[in-house]
């Protein structure tokens, strides 16, 4: 059953920590089936009780799962696995559409801001005790906030958006509890639910975004939060639209204690307004992340939500690492202040070569999605088939695997990495990689 790989311990934690090394060392494979839980406490002469609370504490970990009577096996896609890891290699000489970073021409330069930023920090550096937010920084966020309709909140300031949605998660919800999330949706915020030991619940999606009777049967089911995102969805470009956003409010209306998490991401990149679902229940956060248009590495994005949930996170941000730093905060309001990103080009630049792309496709008969954003969505009838003709073809794209849970095949290509003038040979490298797929939905 379990090959080489012997589980040891005689402890509940010392069990679970046995499992947990063998799954990131490669000893037991996602899918392997475990030993039944009394046969392994007569093999390690401990009484069942303790590895059955073993397994309770990797099932809540997100490294196993449990049917039953049918055991319990690691998971397909253990919490110890980053999806990352079920992607591509990208050799010399194959172009990387798999990756999924902004076009680095489109970034701005961080030049002058840091010049700007090391001359105020040696008027004044920052010390223990200084605010959580730089205040100039907050108030320039706020006025974009309002300026795009989410209601006025208290401002925090987390290490990137997935940062804040983890702090939000483990704010609210304890191990065992539901999360709502697209469905092909964040290959990061899939693997983060279940190591936080919490539960996902696919919610299919459109071009529109998250679809209301996916989202309806998604609270039937328990969901205690709900993650959405506005724009640029990944890996789909879905943006919810005026007549979804006006729906899903009011369904979300009916569940006033459900934790809504929106994610917009997108801000900077997009030429698609924000329909924001912000205040449509009592505990709500929005995350507005600056790395697609300022660059991955600037780790920081905004957040503002119901004054409860802020305030546990600025608390929490306490007794973690105590603040973002203020040189980095001061960094992207000197960036916010020049303008350095013009938005309405960068998203220009993302549209035209997502819109070529995407009317190539379908010339080919090809049907693909990319609403808003740098992505496109392809429905595959194989995803490996799909990804290898295409890596022999010299294009690298990212396997459908890593970002879906129900939702059928597909892979995504990152539009950043070519030109309008590439856009047919890609096309006719995907139309000979795969048979058109059925139109419809994502999943």
């Amino acid at each position: 059953m379990l090959g080489e790989y012997r589980i040891e311990g005689r402890r509940a934690v010392e069990i679970a920590a046995s499992v947990e090394r063998a799954v990131s060392s490669g000893g037991l494979a996602p899918g392997e089936l475990l030993p039944p839980m009394r046969e392994l406490a007569v093999e390690l002469g401990v009484n069942p009780n303790t590895v059955a609370a073993a397994y309770r504490s990797l099932r809540d970990r997100g490294v196993i799962e449990t049917a039953g009577r049918r055991g319990s096996r690691v998971r397909p896609r253990p919490a110890t696995t980053s999806r990352e890891a079920i992607g591509v290699d990208v050799p010399e000489g194959v172009r990387d559409l798999a990756t999924g970073n902004p076009d680095p021409a489109l970034l701005p330069s961080f030049r002058a801001a840091l010049a700007a930023v090391s001359v105020q920090y040696e008027q004044q550096s920052m010390f223990y005790g200084a605010p959580l937010v730089s205040a100039p920084l907050a108030r320039l966020a706020q006025a974009q906030l309002a300026a795009d309709g989410v209601p006025k909140g208290p401002i925090a300031v987390v290490s990137g958006a997935l940062d804040g949605v983890e702090r939000v998660l483990a704010a609210h919800l304890r191990p065992g509890d539901v999360v709502a999330v697209e469905d092909p949706g964040w290959g990061g915020l899939l693997d983060l639910i279940p190591a936080l030991g919490l539960r996902p619940e696919p919610v299919a999606l459109d071009d529109e975004g998250p679809l209301p009777a996916a989202v309806e049967r998604a609270v039937r089911r328990g969901a205690r939060a709900l993650v959405v995102t506005s724009r640029a969805q990944n890996p789909t470009g879905a943006a919810v639209s005026a007549d979804r956003c006006r729906e899903l409010r009011t369904l979300l209306a009916e569940s006033p204690e459900l934790l809504l998490i929106e994610d917009d991401h997108g801000h900077g990149i997009v030429d698609l307004p924000l329909h924001t679902l912000a205040g449509a229940t009592d505990r709500w956060v929005l995350v507005r992340s600056t790395a697609k248009a300022y660059g991955p590495d600037l780790r920081l994005a905004v957040l503002t939500g119901d004054p409860t949930t802020v305030d546990r996170v600025g608390g929490r941000l306490r007794l973690g690492p105590g603040w973002v730093s203020h040189l980095l905060q001061d960094t992207v309001r000197h960036l916010w202040e020049t303008e350095a990103v013009r938005p309405e080009r960068v998203a220009a630049s993302y549209a035209e070569r997502r819109d070529a792309l995407r009317a190539a496709l379908a010339e080919r008969g090809i049907e693909a999605f990319g609403r808003s954003g740098m992505n496109v969505w392809v429905p595959v009838p194989d995803e490996t088939v799909a990804v290898s003709r295409l890596q022999r073809a010299g294009w690298a794209v990212a396997p459908g695997a890593r970002f879906r849970m129900a939702s059928p095949p597909g892979v995504r290509l990152t539009v950043s990495g070519i030109g309008v003038e590439e856009v047919d040979a890609v096309a006719d490298a995907i139309a000979s990689a795969i048979r058109p797929a059925s139109p419809g939905r994502y999943g």
